[in-house]
């Protein structure tokens, strides 16, 4: 805790509650405290795990009409709505979609302003030069930075804070309901910003959703992340958005464990790679697309396999072309022995890959760019970065589905309050990933949820304080 002890925090009517301790949290709590409100922050999970997802994150999407700060060349409205167009097949907001691509250019200048550090342009395998904004230290060096300019604005920021309940009266917040050191309070506010996450935590939840399948997920995110406020809220009266079954999950390494893992997890070879499922069977269309176009479908993909996993193979031309995980590949000398390595059937992956050696056609490869590198006469087709697995070593890595967050959430408005049933909330506002349903139907786009959660945090961080004032 920082700041005060428990019991006084129940004798002041603050201005802005702010529930959660992410990067939305954190855009919400600085713009209310530059507008003179007494904000509290209250942040769920313990100081050293502080951030929420936003600690796992790299990167930030940002519309650009030149080149700006770290970012190279143009990147325009029109094309980045249009890329968001393409992973979430049109399931979205365009309203909230084009407010928050046009609000994006601003953000970058703000974020920097408020300790945000980049680092210089990437360019290689992840094709993000232009589009994406990397944070120097990664997402954990962002919260910090936050946390710290928060602190400097006098907001108070309370750690392992359990919010419970929002208590209404009628189509307003009353008072906010949390535990702070084992004490139940009921802390008063003229407005709220909650911004709590998905309930991607929650493996009942997701079982509800997804069926037993989803026990086999592995949470790349926050533990802290269990959906309570976002249920809270449905049960009083909050409107929806979004499918319980929709979510950002990406394939990550097998070997990752079952809450946390990050980005480090994270695995970035499939387009170079032959994908099988357990039974040695390839299923989609490796080089359908750049990858950060199409990483995160990957997770849906190997949802959709056997017991959940699937095993990508490579060989020595193509293991210093992406970003290695965490965990080191598996090696051998020979397909079959990496097939017994990985626990395949050697005699189904040997002719899967047998098939596919067959059918790739010459070409110029292009490791960066759609290279038209394809195979003939196979299904599925592989129809960029199509060459044969014949160089050894090998190597495999297993694949399981990693949930960074779910899609159900809060409908909001362009000013981020929360709709209810019977009308818009009058004091109640979201932002991040508690209302990135509204935007994201289905799909994702690499550095896209941090763009959601900076435009809307700031935006509700405006608006409650304005309501406060």
């Amino acid at each position: 805790m920082a700041g005060r002890g428990p019991s006084a925090l129940a004798q002041i009517r603050w201005d802005v509650i702010v529930v959660g301790g992410g990067n939305a949290a954190l855009c919400a709590a600085i713009e209310a405290g530059h507008a003179g409100a007494r904000v509290l922050l209250l942040e769920g999970a313990p100081k050293p795990y502080r951030g929420g997802n936003s600690r796992h994150t790299r990167n930030f999407r940002c519309m650009h009409q030149g080149p700006m700060s770290v970012l190279t060349g143009v990147y325009e409205e029109e094309e980045y709505f249009q890329d968001l167009m393409l992973v979430t097949k049109g399931k979205t907001d365009e309203h909230l979609a084009r407010m928050a691509i046009r609000s994006s250019e601003g953000c970058l200048p703000w974020m920097e302003t408020h300790g945000v550090v980049f680092q210089p342009s990437l360019s290689g395998t992840l094709s993000l030069s232009r589009t994406n904004a990397f944070f120097l230290g990664g997402g954990k060096a962002l919260v910090n930075a936050y946390y710290n300019t928060a602190s400097d604005l006098g907001v108070t920021i309370v750690y392992e804070a359990k919010v419970r309940h929002i208590a209404l009266a009628s189509d307003s917040c009353e008072a906010v309901q949390v535990v702070i050191d084992g004490k139940e309070m009921e802390l008063a506010t003229k407005a709220v910003v909650l911004a709590s996450g998905g309930f991607q935590a929650d493996l009942d939840w997701l079982a509800r959703a997804w069926g037993p399948a989803a026990r086999n997920f592995l949470i790349r995110g926050t533990p802290y992340n269990r959906g309570e406020i976002l249920r809270d809220m449905l049960d009083s009266g909050a409107e929806s958005v979004g499918d319980p079954t929709q979510c950002h999950a990406v394939a990550i390494d097998g070997r990752a464990p079952k809450y946390d893992g990050g980005i480090v997890t994270r695995l970035d070879c499939v387009p170079f790679s032959v994908v099988l499922n357990k039974d040695g069977q390839r299923f989609y269309n490796e080089g359908e697309d750049v990858w950060p176009k199409r990483y995160a479908i990957w997770g849906r993909l190997v949802a959709a396999q056997p017991d959940q996993v699937a095993y990508s193979l490579i060989d020595s031309k193509s293991v210093n072309l992406f970003m290695p995980s965490v965990f080191p590949a598996i090696a051998a000398n020979t397909i079959p022995e990496l097939a017994q390595k990985l626990g395949l059937p050697v005699d189904s992956v040997l002719k899967t890959v047998t098939d596919f050696n067959a059918a790739c056609r010459p070409g110029r490869f292009h490791p960066t760019e759609l290279d038209g590198m394809s195979t003939e006469g196979l299904e599925p087709p592989k129809t960029n970065w199509a060459r044969p697995l014949d160089t050894p070593p090998y190597y495999g890595y297993s694949l399981r589905p990693g949930v960074t967050f779910t899609y159900l959430g809060l409908k909001v408005d362009d000013t981020a309050r929360v709709n209810g049933s019977k009308g818009r909330f009058k004091n109640i506002w979201a932002a991040g990933e508690i209302m990135a349903g509204s935007i994201l139907g289905e799909g994702y786009l690499a550095g896209f949820g941090m763009t959601v959660g900076t435009v809307f945090g700031r935006q509700a961080g405006r608006e409650a304080a304005a309501h406060a004032n």
